[in-house]
């Protein structure tokens, strides 16, 4: 009995820290340190933070984060290469109170500096600033020839020219913007969409069919939608086909999309909540790719059931492995308040997920989470985290080297 006590204490031992799970899950201190006391500003900066945008915006080699404010003037933090950051925003972008909700960065005039467009909701006003050369920007919003109640906004080369166009995802028909390849843009939704309304929330590119172009995934408060483009960018919506739909209402609020099984094709993730439709389910939902784009509801199986309204979702190799796991932002209080811990699914490499939550991050950082961001802010190599909270602190933790 003993031998048969200690190979398995041996065997657990092994699967512990040799198997693909490397990370202890009591050593959260050892992976991430919240840096937000430290260095984001500490003034009162007024955020309804919905969306980040973080590029080198100031072309000084280190990434800066502009914050889509909602009802408030949006915030850019410049870098100082180290990952602190200061509030130049009065000094570098027009301060305008707009409805502002999601962030797109490009070099839209091709002129070697990146600009800047925010889709705003309630007051239908887009937002399109120019970069002068020096991380300034000037507002040039009259290049925009839509206005729409808009959540999303994707930026890519949709037909192949060199210069990055627009997408905007609405209440009501979402729009294709063409760039001249001088900043200005040509309303061309008639002939690369065709006809639809939804309510969307947000727009994904990605290469579902895995026949080298960008497809386009809609989040909607109604049924999402897939849209499969020819390789010239037009879009036919191939829903039907291509998605499961369940039979109670869902309502998406963000769509990511990554390989969770390693069998070289994107599979999907649908973040959604309960806030505007009656009855809708708060389970997120994962979807699994054939290899084609033709998708197979594998929830139930492979991903804990939650309650939470998540807003905000994203994959990420949280745990350093060396496979998509998954984040979600949450908002669970009534009338979007209350404070919620950001949710953290960690991936078996198989894409079978478990629940992690406060283990890889301290349940301390909790809040009213609409955006993850990932990436390497203080220039050591390592990806961090800038959480985006709408109401609430923002957070800024630093990865550390495992």
């Amino acid at each position: 009995m003993k031998k048969i006590i200690i190979l398995s204490l041996a065997i657990g031992f092994w699967q512990l820290n040799y198997g693909q799970k490397r990370i202890n899950p009591n050593s959260s201190a050892s992976i991430y340190v919240n840096a937000t006391q430290t260095h984001l500003p500490h003034e009162d900066l007024q955020l309804l933070s919905m969306d980040a945008g973080i590029a080198d915006l100031d072309s000084d080699g280190d990434l800066d984060i502009l914050i889509a404010n909602e009802h408030r003037p949006n915030i850019l933090l410049i870098n100082d290469g180290k990952g602190k950051f200061t509030n130049e925003s009065s000094l570098r972008i027009p301060q305008v109170d707009y409805d502002s909700e999601d962030i797109g960065i490009a070099d839209f005039d091709l002129d070697g500096d990146l600009d800047i467009i925010v889709v705003s909701e309630d007051d239908k006003t887009n937002e399109l600033y120019l970069n002068n050369g020096d991380g300034t920007f000037r507002d040039e919003g009259n290049r925009i020839p839509v206005e729409g109640i808009s959540n999303s906004v994707v930026v890519f080369d949709i037909n192949n020219d060199g210069s990055p166009d627009v997408l905007i995802g609405n209440n009501g028909q979402n729009n294709v913007l063409i760039n001249n390849g001088k900043g200005y843009f040509k309303d061309e939704t008639a002939q690369r969409f065709g006809e639809f309304t939804d309510v969307t929330q947000d727009l994904t590119l990605a290469d579902i069919d895995n026949d080298g172009d960008e497809d386009l995934l809609l989040g909607n408060e109604d049924a999402n939608r897939i849209l499969i483009n020819d390789g010239k960018g037009f879009f036919e919506d191939q829903s039907s086909d291509r998605l499961p739909y369940r039979t109670a209402p869902e309502e998406t609020r963000e769509v990511d999309v990554a390989d969770i099984d390693g069998d070289g094709d994107l599979d999907i993730l649908y973040g959604n909540v309960q806030a505007f439709v009656e009855n809708a389910s708060r389970q997120n939902r994962l979807l699994l790719n054939n290899g084609k784009g033709f998708f197979a509801d594998i929830t139930e199986t492979h991903l804990p059931k939650d309650n939470n309204r998540c807003f905000g979702v994203t994959f990420l190799d949280i745990d350093n492995d060396g496979d998509a796991d998954i984040m979600t932002g949450n908002t669970n209080g009534p009338r979007f308040g209350g404070l919620t811990p950001f949710s953290v699914y960690l991936n078996n490499g198989k894409g079978s997920f478990t629940d992690a939550t406060g283990t890889i991050i301290p349940e301390s950082i909790s809040g009213r989470g609409f955006d993850i961001d990932f990436v390497d802010l203080n220039g050591d190599g390592i990806k961090d985290l800038f959480l985006s909270n709408r109401g609430s602190q923002d957070f800024l933790l630093f990865g550390k080297k495992q």
